[in-house]
């Protein structure tokens, strides 16, 4: 059965990568239009996301940006066939603007290592395409549940030579490894991270568990940290990559510290294009202990 579904799933990607991007990007904004008319689960994570972390919007504005950002995160969803299945360099053509591109060289020069970090904000899978194809990259991952697919998703992230490795010792082992040799690690930053390396840490006001990671690894390796993004243009004209600082106590010691810069950085991306922001993960589910679950007021958090 599950290879049965592994067949099925890579049929549809191969099938939704013969779009252009412009079919994409519309086919996407129409089914997410129609998950947010739904009142789906994700609309509704949405809606509590932007009235925890945007409380300043009007009832009005924020009902538009969660109808926005279901557009938008269908477009996402859409468009990662494209990035998996398109030849590398009709994939990279897509990006018509980079903006801070002269942080990338400086923190490489300096020959220390430098960890990248990139929210889910825009479309993530060309982040990765674009570095792994100028820079020596490894990337860590979470392996899907299905076994089968984990094979497929590794060989289409690095076909330009960029190493997928797991979240576990012998990956981390091999992150500060790539680091220590000069080279560029990717980490997304704004999930909720398992296991002991994390801390609470306002995340848009609400304290959330927020991951210690990549301070430890700076810790460890010296290396550099910057964070990027690639924005979605309107009217499929393309993607604009966007690079820029994180603020100096990234590396703390203090593991408060740290992840409240780290989610500093991460709310400065955001708020740059917050309509393309995955507003429907549900990040403040992991508050501190005692509190009532957002999602479900009549549970409490665990912590």
């Amino acid at each position: 059965m599950s290879k049965l579904k592994y067949y099925m799933l890579t049929i549809l990607l191969r099938a939704a990568s013969l779009l252009n991007l412009s079919t994409a990007q519309h086919v996407g904004g129409f089914l997410g239009d129609i998950t947010w008319r739904l009142r789906t689960r994700s609309r509704k994570a949405t809606d509590v996301n932007l009235a925890y972390c945007l409380p300043n919007l009007s009832d009005g504005e924020r009902k538009q940006l969660s109808y926005d950002s279901m557009r938008h995160t269908g477009m996402t969803a859409l468009e990662i066939p494209l990035m998996w299945e398109w030849p590398v360099h009709k994939c990279l053509s897509l990006i018509t603007d980079v903006e801070g591109i002269e942080l990338i060289d400086d923190a490489l020069a300096s020959g220390k290592g430098l960890i990248l970090l990139a929210p889910h904000l825009g479309n993530w899978e060309l982040v990765g395409l674009y570095f792994s194809s100028r820079y020596k990259m490894a990337t860590l991952y979470s392996p899907p549940n299905m076994k089968e697919f984990e094979e497929y998703m590794i060989n289409v992230r690095s076909r330009l030579g960029a190493e997928l490795v797991r979240g576990d010792r012998r990956g981390l082992i091999r992150l500060m490894s790539i680091l220590k040799e000069g080279g560029i690690a990717g980490i997304l930053p704004d999930q909720s991270p398992r296991g002991k390396t994390s801390a609470f840490a306002p995340f848009f006001g609400t304290d959330v568990k927020t991951m210690t990671l990549a301070a430890k690894l700076l810790q460890k390796t010296g290396a550099n940290a910057l964070i990027t993004y690639t924005e979605r243009l309107p009217g499929a004209q393309g993607f604009k990559l966007v690079i820029d600082k994180v603020g100096d106590e990234i590396a703390s010691p203090d593991p408060v510290v740290a992840a409240t810069v780290l989610n500093q950085s991460i709310e400065k991306m955001i708020l740059r294009a917050p309509e393309q922001y995955q507003w429907e993960y549900k990040r403040l589910r992991h508050r501190r202990a005692g509190q009532p679950n957002p999602y479900d007021p009549s549970k409490f958090c665990r912590g």
